[in-house]
């Protein structure tokens, strides 16, 4: 990779000042696990000046003016979609939604020939989400167009580690050394995976809780502790981020049943109490109240649920700005 440089860009906080976007020289976010502590850092202090402009009356910039992006989802979405697509008109720049049901795929046409007809048609950021491992990774070698990974299948989902990282940074004031917890479908969750890549990056130290059968020893490689013994774990914890049952990419029962997976792994209002009173409460949702965590205490005044959703839409108008930037010179 060469030395990190960028071309001069407009400034995510101005409508005109020129400043070079520091530490930034991808056109493409394709994997937590790709970049350095440096770059995950850029992406973060870009999305803390993007956060103001949604404090604005005018919640608009003119960084992407005349530019278009596609929200090319082939596996269903509410919030990443319509995050991404939110971050985009605040950046200025032309939306195109499309979904499997409504693309060319239903007919047959493979993922690049739909995706190069997208750049023939002048797209200049596909943001996808796809059931399979590595599809993003794949266009991003055959197109111009910069591509976002918005989800691809149990690998990667880079922007929900970005908000995740950005909300405990705010909140807590750091990352490096927090003691985190990440409780449930560590083998199916793509969510998992980009985390556990960004917090040790940025020197936390992590824990995986939940059943043996959804968290495989070869976790343990990546230099994550592993554990099936939640109440053990959150005494000690300054972040917990609980992970829904991926039942979608799931070909067979993983455990008993919801009811015991609730009574061993569930954060219920008892199990809560012993956390320490700092300790932040996170899921990427879509949430299963009563499931992995109790109704009061996903609306506590611990939880920070909804922080991500908001710092959600600042990390991404960030990817968009620091991505379209490098592609443009």
């Amino acid at each position: 990779m060469p030395a990190p440089r960028t071309p001069p860009v407009k400034s995510p906080a101005s409508s005109s000042t020129e400043v070079a976007a520091p530490a930034w020289v991808r056109k493409d976010l394709l994997a937590i696990q790709d970049l350095t502590a440096a770059e995950i850092n850029t992406i973060l202090d870009t999305a803390a000046a993007f956060k103001t402009v949604g404090t604005r009356d005018i919640k608009k910039v003119p960084s992407l003016r005349g530019q278009t992006m596609v929200n090319f989802f082939v596996e269903p979405s509410t919030r990443t979609r319509t995050s991404f697509e939110l971050a985009a008109f605040r950046l200025s720049a032309d939306v195109v939604n499309i979904s499997a049901s409504t693309s060319s795929l239903t007919k047959g046409e493979t993922l690049k020939d739909t995706a190069l007809n997208l750049q023939a048609l002048h797209a200049d950021i596909i943001v996808l989400r796809h059931s399979s491992a590595g599809a993003a990774q794949f266009l991003a070698e055959r197109l111009a167009a910069s591509v976002i990974n918005a989800g691809d299948g149990a690998h990667e989902h880079p922007t929900q580690a970005l908000l995740d990282t950005f909300t405990i940074r705010e909140k807590l004031g750091r990352v490096a050394g927090l003691e985190v917890a990440i409780v449930g479908d560590i083998l199916f969750s793509r969510v998992a995976r980009s985390n556990i890549h960004a917090l040790l990056k940025l020197g936390a130290r992590v824990t995986l809780v939940g059943p043996s059968t959804l968290i495989p020893r070869e976790f343990e490689k990546l230099g994550v502790t592993v554990t099936h013994d939640l109440e053990s774990v959150l005494p000690r914890a300054d972040v917990v981020n609980l992970l829904r049952i991926q039942h979608e990419r799931q070909r067979k029962e993983y455990f008993p049943s919801l009811g015991e997976y609730t009574a061993l792994f569930g954060l219920t209002k008892a199990r809560a109490a012993r956390l320490k009173p700092e300790c932040l409460i996170m899921h990427p949702g879509p949430i299963n109240r009563g499931v992995e965590i109790d109704s009061d205490v996903a609306d506590s005044a611990q939880s920070v649920i909804l922080d991500q959703v908001t710092n959600g839409l600042a990390v991404r108008m960030a990817v968009l700005f620091l991505c379209a930037g490098t592609r443009r010179t």
